[in-house]
Protein backbone atom coordinates (compact mmCIF):
# COMPACT_ATOMS: atom_id res chain seq x y z
CA UNK A 1 0.00 0.00 0.00
CA UNK A 2 2.94 2.35 0.45
CA UNK A 3 3.48 2.21 -3.30
CA UNK A 4 -0.14 3.23 -3.84
CA UNK A 5 0.19 6.19 -1.46
CA UNK A 6 3.45 7.22 -3.11
CA UNK A 7 1.86 7.06 -6.56
CA UNK A 8 -1.07 9.16 -5.38
CA UNK A 9 1.20 11.74 -3.74
CA UNK A 10 3.35 11.88 -6.89
CA UNK A 11 0.21 12.43 -8.97
CA UNK A 12 -0.77 15.29 -6.66
CA UNK A 13 2.70 16.77 -7.03
CA UNK A 14 2.51 16.64 -10.81
CA UNK A 15 -1.02 18.06 -10.76
CA UNK A 16 -0.14 20.93 -8.43
CA UNK A 17 -2.34 19.63 -5.61
CA UNK A 18 -0.07 20.26 -2.63
CA UNK A 19 -2.92 20.25 -0.08
CA UNK A 20 -4.08 16.83 -1.22
CA UNK A 21 -0.47 15.57 -1.15
CA UNK A 22 -0.19 16.71 2.49
CA UNK A 23 -3.51 15.04 3.34
CA UNK A 24 -2.30 11.77 1.86
CA UNK A 25 1.05 12.11 3.65
CA UNK A 26 -0.77 12.69 6.95
CA UNK A 27 -2.95 9.63 6.36
CA UNK A 28 0.05 7.30 6.10
CA UNK A 29 1.22 7.53 9.73
CA UNK A 30 -2.01 6.33 11.39
CA UNK A 31 -2.23 3.46 8.90
CA UNK A 32 1.16 2.09 10.06
CA UNK A 33 2.47 2.03 6.50
CA UNK A 34 6.15 2.58 5.84
CA UNK A 35 7.08 6.14 4.93
CA UNK A 36 10.10 6.05 2.65
CA UNK A 37 12.22 8.52 0.70
CA UNK A 38 9.82 8.43 -2.25
CA UNK A 39 7.00 9.49 0.08
CA UNK A 40 9.04 12.36 1.50
CA UNK A 41 10.43 13.47 -1.85
CA UNK A 42 7.04 13.56 -3.57
CA UNK A 43 5.42 15.42 -0.66
CA UNK A 44 8.27 17.93 -0.38
CA UNK A 45 8.21 18.48 -4.15
CA UNK A 46 4.43 18.99 -4.10
CA UNK A 47 4.87 21.71 -1.46
CA UNK A 48 7.74 23.25 -3.43
CA UNK A 49 5.64 23.38 -6.58
CA UNK A 50 2.78 24.88 -4.56
CA UNK A 51 5.18 27.57 -3.30
CA UNK A 52 4.67 26.42 0.27
CA UNK A 53 8.22 26.66 1.59
CA UNK A 54 7.18 26.33 5.23
CA UNK A 55 5.35 23.07 4.59
CA UNK A 56 8.19 21.73 2.42
CA UNK A 57 10.63 22.52 5.21
CA UNK A 58 8.35 20.87 7.79
CA UNK A 59 8.20 17.64 5.74
CA UNK A 60 11.98 17.82 5.30
CA UNK A 61 12.33 18.21 9.09
CA UNK A 62 10.10 15.21 9.75
CA UNK A 63 12.25 13.15 7.42
CA UNK A 64 15.42 14.11 9.27
CA UNK A 65 13.73 13.64 12.66
CA UNK A 66 12.65 10.06 12.02
CA UNK A 67 16.17 9.22 10.86
CA UNK A 68 15.24 8.70 7.26
CA UNK A 69 18.15 9.71 5.07
CA UNK A 70 17.36 12.72 2.88
CA UNK A 71 18.85 12.43 -0.60
CA UNK A 72 19.68 15.02 -3.25
CA UNK A 73 16.07 15.09 -4.47
CA UNK A 74 14.81 15.88 -0.97
CA UNK A 75 17.37 18.61 -0.35
CA UNK A 76 16.81 20.11 -3.81
CA UNK A 77 13.05 20.27 -3.32
CA UNK A 78 13.50 22.05 0.01
CA UNK A 79 16.09 24.48 -1.40
CA UNK A 80 13.90 25.17 -4.45
CA UNK A 81 10.88 25.87 -2.24
CA UNK A 82 12.95 28.35 -0.25
CA UNK A 83 14.30 29.93 -3.42
CA UNK A 84 10.80 30.47 -4.81
CA UNK A 85 9.86 32.31 -1.64
CA UNK A 86 12.96 34.50 -1.32
CA UNK A 87 14.30 32.68 1.74
CA UNK A 88 17.94 32.77 0.64
CA UNK A 89 19.45 32.52 4.12
CA UNK A 90 17.54 29.34 4.90
CA UNK A 91 18.31 27.98 1.40
CA UNK A 92 22.03 28.42 2.12
CA UNK A 93 21.58 26.79 5.53
CA UNK A 94 19.87 23.76 3.96
CA UNK A 95 22.65 23.63 1.32
CA UNK A 96 25.19 23.52 4.15
CA UNK A 97 23.24 20.74 5.87
CA UNK A 98 23.34 18.86 2.58
CA UNK A 99 27.13 19.08 2.49
CA UNK A 100 27.41 18.09 6.16
CA UNK A 101 25.18 15.08 5.49
CA UNK A 102 27.59 13.98 2.76
CA UNK A 103 24.83 14.17 0.15
CA UNK A 104 26.32 15.13 -3.17
CA UNK A 105 25.04 18.42 -4.56
CA UNK A 106 24.29 18.83 -8.23
CA UNK A 107 23.37 21.46 -10.80
CA UNK A 108 19.85 21.74 -9.40
CA UNK A 109 21.24 22.38 -5.92
CA UNK A 110 23.58 25.10 -7.09
CA UNK A 111 21.01 26.76 -9.38
CA UNK A 112 18.35 26.88 -6.66
CA UNK A 113 20.75 28.17 -3.99
CA UNK A 114 22.28 30.67 -6.39
CA UNK A 115 18.88 31.92 -7.53
CA UNK A 116 17.77 32.30 -3.91
CA UNK A 117 20.82 34.44 -3.19
CA UNK A 118 20.29 36.45 -6.35
CA UNK A 119 16.70 37.22 -5.35
CA UNK A 120 17.96 38.29 -1.95
CA UNK A 121 20.69 40.46 -3.50
CA UNK A 122 23.23 38.27 -1.72
CA UNK A 123 25.75 37.59 -4.47
CA UNK A 124 28.62 37.07 -2.01
CA UNK A 125 26.76 34.19 -0.36
CA UNK A 126 26.01 32.75 -3.78
CA UNK A 127 29.70 32.80 -4.61
CA UNK A 128 30.57 31.19 -1.27
CA UNK A 129 27.96 28.48 -1.82
CA UNK A 130 29.36 27.80 -5.26
CA UNK A 131 32.90 27.47 -3.91
CA UNK A 132 31.70 25.23 -1.06
CA UNK A 133 29.90 22.98 -3.53
CA UNK A 134 32.99 22.72 -5.69
CA UNK A 135 35.08 21.66 -2.71
CA UNK A 136 32.34 19.84 -0.81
Amino acid sequence: QTITFNAAISACEKGGKWKKALQLFSAIAPSNLEINSVTFNATTSACEKGVKWDKALRIFGVMVQISSEPNATTFNAAISALEKNGKWETAIQVSSEMAQSKVESDTITFNAASSACQKGDAWEQSLRAFIAMLHG
